[in-house]
Parts: structure tokens; sequence; C-alpha cells
């Protein structure tokens, strides 16, 4: 036992080397750091104390030790890996060495560090110990108890650990949306395995797909597809696509004033200009994977999984016909701005089988200091910082802006703000109004540049919320800012409230309005394209147009409830949206429900076995070339652009070109006080690329 507990404490110590010298695990508490400091001992524990179960002690100390070196192997080539990649080392990333050795760039040497001692050296030292007997051998056998007792004790330690880690980190296993997460609150051993029990279960899924499972899903899309309005077809076709990622913003903040003054004034304006088609009656459709899921059905035009997210789960290796690919074939150049790091949702991963050209994550912009905030780069920066990239860019460009500032705990810096909040009693639901308030003066100001530039009257710019910014636990304190009694508050009133804004502006249009008809998230792909004058027929898409005479206006929930124009279904229960009050269907009404929670059940099971089942791998729709994501690489974004700018000469169609090679900046106005502090040391986030291989 003595001989166990030494090694096990050895391991913990250069695990939690590990955690503070070489990952990086952004420790936000106390809380957090608890959790680090216990989380490598459960495992550990389970593991060493498999030894316990050989009575003989000549294999009780060598079984020990072949567990402490392969242990230690593991946690010494997810630090490896991490320098390189920011990341950790999937099982799929590990069955697939050539891929790895491939991507460490062809040496590993070059990642090692003085330190790398440290994850060798006890064992080293144990070894010399044993042969020079200043540690000596027990023969005598272990009683079976003694095994049972230690691995009860490490399942009862990993249940508590697991508990706390839920605690801080609700979902954390069925979200999943960061490896770092598992990590931090379970321990790299728990990853290895969870992710090996995803792997396989994955691998089990696709190993028996078969091409003849999409019969079903394409009699499905086909019968459900919607022609478009001929009179919008086309529209846009050849302007630029600017898509703007409003975070957490929920319906209710447009028009709506808190003490006298709009939370939201620019925004407004937009959606009742005639410039723009807005939408009233939209709703976000996320899961598990909130942000990403939303992602997902504007990029893909299918649905997010049943449980966690479909980036983080299945990004690395689906095959995709998505919009950044589309757009890319027809021309497009597309990209991401994201202030946040690249592994976030896997999206590095992810973007490079979307197709998307490039990704301009937190890499590519100084977050240093009160420029950043949890989740990444503040918005007026980001949108400001992204000029000296988006100039660069040929047109007609695809570009997608990921916003942040407007996320829970929706914290803001005192001197970003003087928006006068609510006082609900609730800090959440007072401060959403703020950061709120400050997204909006992010997205007028990059206006006025979009104006000044002359991009705006040569672009649709899609606006749209993602998921809801106020849970439902918080909406009984947002009714009192909504007029609404807390205690007349119910499930319907949550319903109702996961509304969030659509809209397609085009500065210069005149014929725009507020449209009425019912949509979600999913129907958002094959409107743009309609508008874009690209049919998305053959595409299997779960999504209509908006636009359509033929569109569904049947609004699929991930748990399978539903909304209507007439009706809303939750957990089973039926409301009248004219009464808003729960029903009890006639014999008509309800062979009508059946009917919408009949569709609504075939599309989420249809998109879960496309995706899961990765079966666009046997569909090829006529003209669309398959992505190949290893032509990707997200670290010299600029670089790229500006060689393509000068190999096109006169060609060129860039801002940039357009502007006599000059730089545009300076049209970029701005009252972000952070422009003007300096760099310095400290920072709320890491700044890495897993695709910057220059040692930088």
């Amino acid at each position: 036992m003595g001989f166990v507990t030494l090694l096990v404490v050895l391991f913990w110590l250069k695990t939690l080397i590990a955690y503070f010298v070489d990952f990086n695990l952004n420790l936000s508490d106390p809380f957090q750091f608890l959790i680090l400091l216990l989380n490598p001992l459960a495992t550990t524990i389970l593991l060493f104390g498999l030894a316990l179960y050989f009575k003989r002690a000549r294999f009780f100390y060598p079984f020990l030790f072949l567990i402490d070196i392969l242990n230690s192997l593991l946690l010494y080539i997810n630090v490896i890996y991490f320098r390189e990649f920011t990341d950790f080392m999937t099982v799929s990333t590990m069955l697939g060495y050539s891929k790895v050795d491939q991507g460490l760039s062809g040496s590993s040497l070059a990642l090692t560090s003085p330190h790398d001692i440290l994850y060798w050296l006890d064992l080293v030292v144990v070894l010399v110990l044993l042969a020079t007997r200043r540690i000596y051998i027990d023969p005598r056998p272990v009683n079976k108890r003694v095994g049972l007792a230690v691995t009860s004790a490490a399942l009862l330690l990993f249940t508590a650990n697991l508990t706390l880690g839920e605690m801080d980190r609700p979902q954390l296993l069925t979200r999943t949306f960061d490896r770092t997460y598992v990590v931090k609150y379970l321990g790299l051993d728990a990853f290895t395995v969870y992710d090996g029990i995803k792997t396989q279960h994955t691998s089990e899924v696709r190993s028996h797909a078969k091409k003849s499972e999409l019969s079903g899903i394409l009699k499905f899309v086909h019968k459900n597809y919607a022609a478009p309005d001929k009179k919008l077809y086309g529209v846009a076709k050849k302007k630029n696509v600017i898509v703007i990622h409003l975070e957490s913003f929920q319906q209710f903040l447009i028009n709506k004033k808190i003490n006298g003054q709009e939370v939201t004034p620019f925004l407004n304006k937009l959606y009742k200009s005639k410039a723009t088609y807005s939408f009233d009656n939209f709703f976000h459709e996320v899961g598990q994977g909130k942000t990403s899921d939303a992602e997902t059905m504007l990029e893909t035009g299918t649905f997010g999984l049943s449980q966690g997210s479909l980036f983080t789960q299945l990004g690395n290796d689906n095959t995709f016909q998505a919009a950044p690919a589309i757009f890319d074939q027809a021309g497009y150049t597309t990209a991401v701005f994201h202030g946040n790091v690249a592994s976030f949702w896997n999206r590095s991963n992810t973007y490079k089988n979307l197709g998307y050209q490039y990704f301009f994550d937190a890499s590519y912009y100084d977050t240093s200091g009160d420029k950043s905030l949890g989740y990444g780069l503040k918005d007026k920066l980001l949108f400001n910082d992204s000029v000296k990239y988006l100039q660069h860019l040929q047109q007609p460009f695809y570009v997608k802006y990921l916003t942040v500032t407007n996320h829970f705990p929706y914290t803001l810096d005192s001197e970003d703000s003087t928006f006068k909040t609510p006082n609900t009693g609730d800090k959440t639901v007072d401060n959403y109004f703020k950061t709120a308030h400050y997204l909006d003066q992010s997205v007028k100001e990059f206006y006025h540049y979009l104006n000044k530039s002359g991009l705006a009257k040569n672009s649709l710019i899609m606006l749209y919320g993602d998921h809801y910014g106020i849970s439902n636990s918080s909406n009984p304190a947002l009714a009192k800012v909504l007029g609404v009694d807390p205690d007349d508050w119910n499930d319907y009133d949550n319903a109702q409230l996961q509304r969030v804004p659509l809209m397609f502006n085009m500065p210069g249009y005149t014929h725009g309005k507020i449209e009425h008809q019912y949509g979600g998230e999913i129907d958002v792909l094959p409107t743009l394209m309609h508008l874009m004058g690209m049919n998305s027929k053959k595409y299997l898409q779960f999504g209509t147009d908006l636009f359509s005479k033929e569109h569904n206006q049947v609004v699929a929930f991930r748990n399978r409830d539903w909304e209507s124009p007439d009706y809303t279904s939750v957990d089973g229960t039926i409301y009248s949206n004219k009464t808003q009050q729960e029903i009890h269907p006639t014999k008509a009404q309800q062979a009508r429900i059946d009917k919408m929670q009949k569709h609504v059940n075939q599309a989420l099971s249809f998109s879960d076995s496309l995706n899961q089942k990765n079966l666009l791998r046997f569909y090829h729709p006529k003209g669309f070339k398959a992505v190949n994501p290893n032509h990707y690489n997200y670290a010299d974004g600029l670089e790229k652009a500006e060689k393509i700018e000068k190999k096109l000469g006169l060609k060129s169609t860039s801002l940039f070109s357009r502007n006599r090679d000059k730089s545009t900046q300076s049209w970029y106005q701005t009252d972000a006080p952070e422009l003007h502090h300096k760099e310095t040391d400290s920072n709320r986030i890491k700044i890495t690329n897993q695709d910057d291989t220059s040692g930088k």
C-alpha cells in the first residue's frame, strides 16, 4: 500500500505540473481550482489500485509499474500535442497516427521543454531505489478486500468529483463543447475513456450505415421542398453576404425601452427599414449545442444533435454540403471573424469540413488586458480589428461575424457602457440589457464602415439571434420588465420567448417589410440561397424558404416540442396561441396536431440519422465538389489574402486593391476605450492557433 501511495502521489504531482505549466485550463474561480487539484486522484487511484488484485509480488510490482509508464506516456503525448494544437488528443487522433505525425510538423523534438524531465524523473528514481533496495519489495500476499476497498474509494471519489464538476458546469458530459472543460473538471484519464466510448459508438453506428438509408431521407426532403418566390429569387445575386451573429439576442429586445431609453436603437431602425425583410415569428431551435447548433442549422440546413454538440462530436470528420462550400464553389471568398479561441466548439476542425477558406480567430487580435471578456474579444474591437483582414478578401465574399459580448453572465467593464439597467432583483436579467445595448452600438459602428467603404450597397447583410439569453429559470424576473405578472408565468410564456430576430438587410432596397410567418433557424439556409439565386433543391436540407408560399410554418424544437401559427406544444400539452391557454383538442384538432407532431419527429430523426451515420458521404449532388479539409490552414490568413491580391494585380476585387492599395482602417470609427490601451501581458483568454506551427 505504501508503494501504491507513493506512485499515486508522484503521478498526481506531475499531472498538476502539466495542468499549471503546459495546459491552459482557464481557471476562473477558487472552486475550479479545487476541482483541478482533486480530479487526477480518482482515476489514478482506480488505475493504480488494479495492481492490488495481484497477490504475488512478482506480478504486483511489474503490473503497477507498467500502468505508471503507460499513464505517464498518455500524459506526456498530450503535453506535446497541446503545445502544437492547443487541444487534447482524442482516441481517433491516436488511432490515426499518420495524421498526428504529419500534424506535429514531422518532429516532436522542437516541442520539448527542459522541464519535461519531470514527467519521467519519478519513474527513473523509483527504479533506482528498487534496484538499490532503498525501496524493499514486500513478498507478503495482498488481501483481496484491500483491492476492493481501494476501487470502491476511487469510484466514490470520482462520483464526488463528477458532482462538483456538474455543479460548476451543468451538462458537462452531454454538451462537451470544449475538450478542455472535460479535462479541467474530470481529468485526462476520464476524458480519454469518455472520448473512447463516444468514438466506439460513433464508429459502430457509421460502420453499419448503408447508402439505402438515404432513401427515406430523400423522400422526406423532396416532399417538403418549397419552391422559391419568383419575385425574390436572385434579388441579391452576386452581392457579398455578411452574416452578423447576434449572441444570445432575443426578439423582445427589439423596440424595448428601459427607463425611457431604447435598448437597441440601431437594430430597431434596421428592423423597421424598407431595406430589410424582418421576421417577428422566428424561433431559435438549438439544443445542448447552443451557439454551435445555430451554426449547424444555418450552415448545413440540418439540426443539431439530440444530445451534445454536432461540432464537437462529429465535426472532425463528418461530410457536409454546407453554405461555405456552396458559396466557395460559386466564386465567393468565405471567412469567419471571431474573437474567441479556435478550439471552442471545435470550430477550427469543423470549419474546415464546412469549407471555410479563412478563420480569423482570437490569435489574430490583441485580446490582452481588458480588451476581451471570458468568451473573447469585445464586439466593438472585433468589428474594428477585423478591417485589416476583411479589406484584403476578394469580392464577392461570404463572411460571418460571431459576436460574444452579449453572453452570459453579461458582464461588461464600467468604461464600456453608461446604459441604466432595470432593477428586477436578478443581476443576470438586469445586465443583459446593458450588454445588448453595447452589441447594438457595435453593429452601428460596423455599419458606418460598410457605408463609408461602399460595401453596404454591394452586400446582403443577414443578422440573427442564435439562442435565448435569459433562461427559463430567470424568466419570472424578466416578466417584470415585460409587464407580465410573474405569478402568471407558465410554460407557454417560456416557449413564446424563444423568438429571436432574423433580418435580411440590403441597403438601397426599398421593398422590405416585417414578415409574420412562422419559421426557425433550420429555414435560413434555403431562404438565403434563394435570395442569392442558388436553388437549394439538390441539397438535403430540412428547412424551407421562408418567403415561399409552400413554406411549412411548423417550427421544431430540439426536444420535439413545436410552434405553429395556431398551436404551441410543450411536453405534450397543447396551447392555443389565440387564447394563450391550454386546450383539450377536438377530434379534428387532434388529427391536425398529430400531423404536425409527426412532421417534427420525422425531421429531427432523419436529420440525426443523416449526421450520426455520416450518410452524406453516399450523396453526391450534381455540380458539388466534396470538401477536402486538408486544403485549409487558418494560421496564415492575412498572408494568403495578400498573396492572392498580388497575384491578381489589377484584377483584384478586394477593398484594399480598389482603394489603390491603401488601408481602409482609418474609415472605421469606434468609441471603444480599449482601442487606446496598450497591449499587456495579462489576458482573460489564452491566445492560440492550432494551425500555427511557427512557434511564435
